[in-house]
């Protein structure tokens, strides 16, 4: 079973990092610091969905739910995916806002070089973590094509919210530095809208993905004419007419042949050689967890 600790030491990351942000955003006043504690309280939630998403996919197929729960995960990515973008985006941007209508600097500012420097450290600890997980996952296939073509949305959004999290930490400290460097408080305001521009992007990203995980992606060519092939090489085939697929979820695929048979075969005869090809296709492919074989005329 593949492993999900990367999601946990993200999670717990997260966590910790926004309260020490929240005490750092009340200590100073810092717009930016508030929103990189919304930051990363929605990256928490994030993992807190994903983990859901993950649990509740694993259930078995039943009367109401025939073909299983994997798109429970593709749908709470999705959620996932709207949450970064309506909550942190927006309220990001609405804290910058609000920092230009306030613009004052409170308490001691060195606080917030400290909390940065410490959630920079622990976020990147957990990037390490689903880099190792994503890498692992990808291969040899080039790292932006593997996010395009992932089916497991849990790696790449935690990956994705992970670089976006150092990225808006950057943002953020130079937003402070600056603003105490040149006593101008805008820089602070200016810094928290554009991590609220750095969340919206990657949000962008994830609502497409995620989105077309949901909606159905199918398997790569690759796999499916060695599909073909190893159906066409049974004696009982003539050929492949069409072929349908769908990632039910990352580690499962539902597959349909519309075959077409030898005349001469009885329907026992057809019967096994479905038998047949299905435990042939699945020994190659154990992704492919339902496959269904039509009988179809010439």
């Amino acid at each position: 079973m593949k492993s999900r600790l990367f999601i946990y030491v993200s999670l717990a990351v997260d966590i910790l990092i926004a309260v020490s942000k929240f005490i750092a955003a009340a200590v100073t006043g810092s717009s930016s610091m508030i929103s990189e504690g919304i930051h990363s309280v929605i990256d928490a939630i994030s993992q807190l969905l994903l983990i859901w998403g993950i649990k509740t996919s694993k259930r078995k197929p039943d009367l109401s739910r025939p073909y299983g729960y994997g798109k429970e995960l593709y749908f709470w990515s999705f959620v996932v995916s709207l949450v970064i973008f309506v909550v942190g985006g927006c309220i990001s941007f609405y804290e910058g806002l609000l920092r230009f209508n306030r613009p004052e600097f409170e308490g001691n500012q060195n606080w917030n070089y400290g909390i940065l420097a410490i959630a920079f450290l622990f976020n990147t600890v957990s990037l390490f973590t689903a880099l190792k997980a994503f890498n692992k996952d990808r291969g040899q296939t080039l790292f932006w094509k593997a996010v395009t073509q992932s089916k497991d949305p849990s790696t790449f959004i935690v990956l994705l919210g992970d670089v976006g999290d150092l990225l808006g930490l950057i943002v953020a400290f130079f937003g402070v530095y600056l603003g105490r460097l040149f006593h101008d408080p805008y820089y602070d305001g200016m810094a928290s809208m554009i991590i609220s521009v750095i969340l919206i992007a990657i949000s962008l990203l994830l609502l497409r993905e995620s989105k077309s995980l949901l909606m159905g992606e199918t398997t790569s060519r690759k796999i499916l004419r060695k599909i073909v092939t190893l159906t066409e090489a049974d004696q009982a085939v003539i050929k492949v007419k069409k072929h349908f697929s769908m990632y039910m979820g990352p580690d499962e695929v539902l597959l349909q042949l519309n075959t077409v048979f030898k005349d001469d075969l009885t329907t026992h005869q057809i019967t096994d050689a479905i038998e047949r090809i299905t435990k042939t296709i699945q020994t190659e492919f154990p992704l492919i967890k339902q496959i269904y074989i039509e009988p179809v005329a010439r």
